[in-house]
């Protein structure tokens, strides 16, 4: 990956986990490789695991620990009410932003 996609990454990962949780429930570890399966060869595992942190504080999941065959229970994550609103919010403004960049690139209305 290249330095301009690593940098707009930085601003919508929070909403790429949230969307794949509202699939369905997963640890860091599974939700890390799913993204690298997508292209998104780059990403640190530690990146995401700061990110759980950080929307598990801000209320968007609920955690349940689950045993491991290996180590320490895993924490699972899914998506709560409180996060769908916000991953709903999310999409809205990527939709916004989105259509603004496509006129830009298409050569039409222009600030």
């Amino acid at each position: 990956m290249g330095k301009q996609v690593t940098e707009m990454l930085k601003g919508t990962l929070e909403g790429i986990v949230l969307a794949i949780l509202s699939s369905r429930p997963a640890y860091g570890y599974e939700i890390t490789a799913w993204l690298r399966d997508q292209g998104f060869s780059d990403i640190a595992e530690g990146t995401i695991y700061a990110l759980l942190v950080r929307i598990e504080q801000r209320g968007f999941v609920d955690v349940e620990k689950v045993p491991s065959e290996k180590g320490p229970p895993r924490k699972v994550y899914s998506l709560n009410a409180q996060g769908q609103e916000y991953l709903d919010e999310f999409w809205r403004t990527w939709s916004f932003l989105a259509e603004r960049l496509e006129q830009l690139r298409e050569g039409g209305k222009q600030p």
